[in-house]
């Protein structure tokens, strides 16, 4: 009987777009722009946490922000009220965007004179973690009415991340079986470089780190293409 011949099409698939990824980092590198890739579970607070941001730094650094769901445009929406260039990219039933998906979308937005970019991803901690999109550095936002747990039952989501910010620390109160300290042990033993980041997007809480930690990033990279 002749041998079954099995073609790895997902490790084919991961590869080519890692290999375009890179090619997306170096273009982005020639516009001196820093594309961040965000992502978290749906309603975990990524617009919310935007337009705090957007109006933080709005005044030092040109920003764009690129909206990724399966359908509708209530987000871009929502980010236009603050004055900063939206696009809305609907992924057409896709879960994730991929570094083609993504450049597709910096095509038709325009980004060489931005200086940060931010592409808030499909709310989903599975597939989003395994397509690099091409970003200089991702991003991901717990909500504490989640739970502590989700390093351990996403941990692919957690060891890419650069920065992790826990938002919604304003119910703490409510959610008061939330461990601080044991989320944060479950993050660093995954990934013991990422930053974590108390918040509140709707109360300002925490935001000053965070800002900075984003400033940092923007104003380093830059710096060092110069």
């Amino acid at each position: 009987m002749a041998d079954v011949r099995v073609i790895e099409v997902k490790r084919s698939i991961f590869e080519d777009n890692d290999a375009d990824a890179n090619r997306l980092r170096e273009e982005l590198k020639q516009e001196k722009t820093f594309l961040l890739n965000l992502m978290s579970s749906p309603g975990a607070g990524k617009t919310t946490t935007l337009k705090r941001t957007i109006a933080e730094l709005k005044n030092e650094m040109k920003i764009g922000i690129m909206e990724a769901d399966i359908d509708s445009d209530v987000d871009a929406r929502a980010i236009l009220e603050t004055g900063a260039r939206t696009i809305q990219i609907h992924t057409g039933g896709m879960c994730h965007l991929d570094a083609d998906m993504t450049r597709q979308g910096i095509r038709e937005f325009g980004t060489s004179d931005l200086d940060l970019v931010v592409l808030e991803n499909v709310g989903n901690l599975v597939c989003p973690a395994e397509f690099d999109t091409g970003s200089t550095k991702n991003a991901m936002i717990l909500s504490v009415p989640e739970g502590d747990d989700k390093p351990l039952k996403y941990p692919l989501m957690f060891t890419i991340c650069d920065v992790v910010l826990i938002n919604k620390c304003d119910t703490l109160c409510v959610f008061d079986d939330f461990d601080k300290e044991a989320v944060v042990e479950r993050i660093h033993k995954l990934n013991p470089k990422a930053e974590v980041i108390f918040v509140s997007a709707k109360t300002g809480e925490g935001f000053d780190a965070w800002v900075d930690w984003l400033r940092k990033e923007v104003t380093e990279y830059q710096q060092g293409l110069a």
